[in-house]
């Protein structure tokens, strides 16, 4: 599970003289929440926005700076340095901000002379988890929760909240505003709480980094159908879940299995011009067995006990989807799975997986009678799958519908891979 881990602290200081295209977006998304997690456990909560401030002008310096002089052997260590000494700078500049802090870091640490900004592996994983589930915290209604989480210690930007809420960004703007507010007057602490408060606020946790995997997983935003940094950074922090004892329950263990099938075929699941392949087209071969196997474990993990969460159900059925051998048994066992998830918690999108795997059941015929009772309009996904179904049944109403879902699809990669179907249909047609 090293894959999970943030990168190793430095090992020199010399610069490689050519800059790699996409570097610094790529670790401003993996390490700009990590510096913010540390500096608001040093500096407090109510001093979100000043730890956000030193993250950016962190990353402003490397923008700044690496075009000229060379990107450090280890950018990552350069990030921290040259955080932890704005963080300083910072502290000695503003008196009272100063005097504020100071007393605190007196309270924690008597024999402290002077701020101490700790960047270490381990402090950055108790950091996060500590901003997790302070964010977490029962004054905040759980959907400001999640939004805040996503914001400050996922790099969401407000566009991929609002969409992951399905909500416009001004009112996930509205809801962050108030979700600091209440953790300012609250004064809430960013620590580990108590194992009892940590069950109560583990469910928001999942949800959140449930929601993160998700956003990658099915992408709609940047212009790409796979965003696996956001999976990779879910996978990490569920993992970070797992190696802290008192939340390596068997839910998160789900969790952690569900993504790691899903991971698992990365690699098939787009084509070399990113195209996305669907499930039925993918080259088993370039599923990662070593993934699959994680998954498996993690899912006999979690099978111990009697708890059965939507994650167990979830992961079961990603599991049954590595198995690419089309059986009666398999697409029985997804379509009970789907019948028991629906039953626990509706979504739309597991009523329209459900749909797929009931035409494989009991054909198209059964499963577009239960497609049309969804009625999904806003969704491309839905009118693809009625494409799919009605394909050699009624090639004019899978025509319209593979049209519809075109209108409809937000990126370019989604909207040529309809087109593609849309070709292949009219040949049929024809």
């Amino acid at each position: 599970m090293n894959s999970f881990r943030p990168l190793p602290p430095a090992r020199g200081g010399t610069y490689v003289r050519m800059m790699q295209p996409g570097l610094i977006p790529h670790l401003f998304r993996t390490e700009f929440r990590k510096i913010t997690a540390v500096l608001c456990k040093v500096f407090g909560m109510e001093h979100i926005e000043v730890a956000e401030d030193l993250a950016s002008e962190t990353f402003l310096s490397a923008l700044e700076t690496w075009p000229y002089k060379g990107i450090p052997e280890n950018p990552t260590a350069w990030l921290y340095l040259v955080a932890k000494n704005k963080a300083k700078n910072y502290y000695q500049r503003n008196q009272l901000f100063a005097e504020k802090i100071a007393a605190k870091i007196k309270t924690e640490s008597p024999e402290a002379t002077e701020i101490e900004i700790n960047l270490s592996e381990e402090n950055i994983a108790d950091s996060q988890l500590q901003m997790l589930f302070a964010i977490c915290h029962p004054a905040i209604p759980m959907e400001a929760q999640i939004g805040l989480a996503l914001r400050i210690l996922c790099g969401f930007g407000i566009e991929e909240i609002a969409n992951a809420f399905l909500t416009s960004k001004e009112v996930i703007n509205k809801r962050l505003f108030r979700a600091k507010e209440k953790l300012r007057t609250e004064n809430i602490a960013i620590v580990f709480p108590g194992n009892n408060e940590i069950q109560d606020r583990l469910d928001t946790v999942l949800t959140t980094l449930y929601l993160l995997f998700n956003e990658g997983y099915y992408s709609e935003s940047q212009d790409a159908v796979l965003r696996e940094d956001l999976c990779l950074e879910a996978m990490r922090l569920t993992y970070l879940l797992v190696e802290y004892e008192p939340t390596n329950q068997p839910r998160v263990n789900a969790l952690l299995s569900l993504m790691c099938f899903h991971a698992s075929r990365f690699e098939a699941r787009r084509n070399e011009n990113g195209e996305i392949v669907l499930y039925q087209d993918q080259d088993e071969s370039r599923w990662n067995e070593e993934l699959i196997s994680k998954g498996a474990w993690f899912l006999h993990i979690a099978s111990q006990g009697k708890e059965m969460s939507r994650y167990h159900i979830e992961a079961t059925i990603a599991y049954w989807n590595t198995q690419k051998t089309d059986t009666p048994e398999k697409w029985e066992n997804i379509l009970q799975l789907y019948n028991r998830l629906l039953r626990l918690v509706y979504s739309p999108i597991a009523a329209l997986n459900r749909t797929y795997a009931l035409s494989k059941v009991k054909g198209k015929a059964a499963a577009i009678a239960e497609a049309e009772k969804l009625e999904l309009p806003g969704n491309h996904y839905y009118y693809v799958l009625l494409g799919e179904l009605y394909s050699e049944i009624d090639n004019a109403k899978s025509l319209q519908h593979l049209q519809q879902a075109l209108q409809l699809a937000k990126t370019e990669t989604d909207k040529r891979t309809i087109q593609q179907k849309i070709i292949t249909q009219r040949r049929k047609g024809t």
